[in-house]
Formats: structure tokens, sequence, C-alpha cells
């Protein structure tokens, strides 16, 4: 089993339904293994919006995914996982 697909089927039995994200060059393998899963992907506009939004859907749902691509994605993504950090959520 490819580690995709291993990842976003574990990531399902844990709860997770909805991905947040932005797809980008580098995370395009990622985002094809996701489209390929049970997950629903939500795509948005900007990392932290991103971020923002799996914050938001964790603090109603118990859980929250967020799938940007790495350096400047991961960078601009890091204040949304910091808040979420911070609030515990």
């Amino acid at each position: 089993m490819p580690l995709g697909q291993f990842l976003f089927e574990y990531l399902y039995r844990r709860g997770v339904r909805h991905s947040f994200g932005i797809p980008g060059d580098f995370a395009l393998p990622t985002f094809a293994w996701l489209e390929k899963s049970k997950i629903q992907s939500v795509t948005m506009t900007h990392e932290p919006s991103a971020g923002f939004a799996a914050d938001a859907y964790s603090r109603v749902n118990g859980i929250g995914l967020v799938c940007v691509t790495y350096c400047v994605g991961g960078l601009n993504v890091l204040n949304a996982i910091a808040g979420a950090y911070a609030e515990k959520s």
C-alpha cells in the first residue's frame, strides 16, 4: 500500500472527513491521494484561511486537517497552527 493511501485511510479511520488547503506544486502528489480518499477536500485561496478553517472545524467536530505545500505554504499557515495550539483546540 502506498504511503499516501495509508495516510488518508488512517486519517479517515480517526474521524477526519474534511481537509482544508491549497494545492501547490510540491503538494500535488499529496492532493492526488487526498482526492482518491473518502476525505472531502475544501480548496481555499490563502494558507492562513485554510489553517483557521481547519481550526474552526476542529472546534466543532473534534478534529481538523490542513494540507498546504511546504516552505512558503507551511510558513504561511503557522499563525493559525500557533493559535490552535495556544487555544488547545
